[in-house]
């Protein structure tokens, strides 16, 4: 074992930035999520849009990756990628998923559990359409988790859906966005002597939302 490796236990942090209390939080996660997004964005922290997805594939072994968030209101969560990726694959067989933030900087979490749908191809056509033409591009060049032979065949690729549609690249079929609807939502907010704050609201039958405190 490394010298690196056995200190790793030692590694601590106090996390003394903020609390997050009932009184002082909304009661609709959705206004919660938005205050903390636009706190995380007007602090700057290093990409406050990444998330991380957690699928399922059938065989029931998990995957995560991280995915930019590119919208959410009432409806859900969205993002883009390839319908022939992994995650993708295993949206289709299994449609719940799970999405997790970390500002670091910030000393906070948000996890957002549920069913996942394909958004509509008017929307998908809107952003990719919005896109700049390299990230146009690289949706017909990439066979998103494919074994391939090298990057060449990325390069090759783009070269060649450039010259096909002349610099005005339709949005791929394989490719479009996705909505997790939310029916869990967790806040954690770090706190001094491990004693965080975790809030997590929960979807009630009525459409309304029960919030409850976690011990951390």
């Amino acid at each position: 074992m490394s010298q690196h490796t056995s200190s790793i236990a030692d590694l601590r942090k106090s996390y003394e930035r903020a609390e997050l209390n009932e009184s002082a939080s909304h009661a609709d996660p959705l206004s919660q999520f938005d205050q903390w997004l636009t706190e995380a964005i007007t602090a700057q922290v290093p990409e406050p849009n990444a998330m991380t997805l957690a699928t399922v594939a059938s065989d029931l072994r998990p995957s995560t990756r991280v995915v930019l968030i590119k919208g959410f209101d009432a409806q859900g969560i969205v993002w883009y990628t390839n319908y022939a990726s992994r995650k993708g694959q295993e949206l289709a067989g299994n449609p719940y998923a799970a999405l997790q933030f970390h500002w670091i900087e910030l000393e906070r979490v948000v996890r957002i559990e549920g069913q996942v749908e394909k958004v509509s191809d008017e929307e998908s056509d809107a952003y990719f359409h919005s896109r700049p033409l390299d990230s146009r591009l690289g949706a017909w060049a990439s066979p998103q988790s494919e074994v391939i032979s090298g990057r060449s065949v990325l390069v090759g690729n783009a070269a060649k859906f450039g010259a096909k549609f002349l610099l005005q690249p339709p949005r791929p079929p394989h490719w479009g966005g996705y909505r997790l609807k939310p029916d869990h939502w967790e806040f954690w907010q770090g706190r001094k002597s491990r004693l965080h704050d975790r809030l997590r609201y929960t979807q009630q039958a009525d459409a309304g939302w029960l919030r409850e405190r976690l011990a951390p």
